[in-house]
């Protein structure tokens, strides 16, 4: 199953785009930027050559269809898969908008955050939040396609990787809802009863739902001409799904090098003088 896209939709709302453009200041009105960086993050993306512009939200509340699944197979859930990843793709293609309206080359510090709502029982809302940044050596930094780049690294990370001759090209994400197949008592017995041994049924579910998800983010990756991906993360989740239902979220973010040669400093030793 290829990942699923979602089609180009209505974006931000006017009172965000208002706030936005009043953030870029003009006139008599000076610029104010927003952030949800550290200061030492703030400090850092800074010394990076990069000034943050301001923080930069997409939302996007969206109804978890059901679907059914045999009990005693292993299987990908491919609507709830489709459903969970164009939610995500909504809620960021919302907040690059916002971080296009601020004139930005990038985000930084992205996470991704799912909720839910007692007032909806199958609805979830998805929300993408980051600090958008602008370079200040007057190059542009986006994407091939023209988009702003998108990073989950913090302030720190990103200036390491910056220094080192890398620079942060998308958020790559991969997502597989999978039905880890029920065993019965009859099954489960014959197997476990006075002895140690290997679940294979189960390990099989979760390796190939594994693989599903990495492999995904992967051919994002390799869409956009990326040369790695550094701070892979999988995440599981049920969601408030049956317990045999999990999804196996993959994300990290794709990279290109700047430059053949990859120094990093020399660590120097630090002493705490506060003691």
């Amino acid at each position: 199953m290829t990942q699923p896209k979602q089609p180009n939709q209505p974006v931000i709302p006017n009172d965000a785009r208002n706030r936005l453009l009043r953030m870029r200041g003009g006139g008599d009105v000076k610029p104010l930027f927003t952030s949800d960086l550290s200061v030492n993050e703030f400090l850092l993306v800074k010394e990076a050559g990069f000034d943050p512009l301001g923080m930069v939200v997409g939302s996007s509340i969206y109804h978890v269809g059901f679907q059914y699944a045999n009990m005693m197979q292993n299987q990908e859930l491919g609507v709830l898969t489709q459903a969970m990843y164009s939610a995500r793709e909504l809620a960021m293609t919302r907040m690059e908008e916002e971080a296009d309206t601020l004139g930005a080359d990038g985000i930084v510090g992205v996470r991704l955050d799912v909720g839910r709502y007692q007032w909806g029982e199958n609805l979830a809302e998805f929300i993408a939040i980051g600090t958008a940044v602008r370079s200040r050596d007057g190059v542009s930094h986006r994407t091939p396609a023209g988009k702003p780049f998108t990073s989950d690294l913090n302030g720190q990370d990103f200036r390491t990787l910056l220094a080192s001759g890398y620079r942060p090209l998308a958020l790559t994400m991969g997502s597989c809802v999978y039905h880890v197949g029920v065993q019965s008592l009859r099954q489960w017995f014959s197997q476990t009863v006075g002895q140690n041994i290997e679940m294979a049924n189960y390990t099989q579910a979760l390796y190939d739902a594994r693989e599903l998800a990495m492999g995904r983010m992967q051919a994002e990756a390799e869409g956009i001409g990326a040369d790695g991906i550094v701070g892979t993360r999988i995440v599981e989740s049920s969601h408030g799904w049956d317990t045999h239902v999990i999804e196996f979220f993959s994300i990290g973010t794709a990279v290109v090098q700047t430059r053949a040669d990859h120094q990093i400093a020399t660590p120097q030793m630090v002493l705490n003088l506060n003691d």
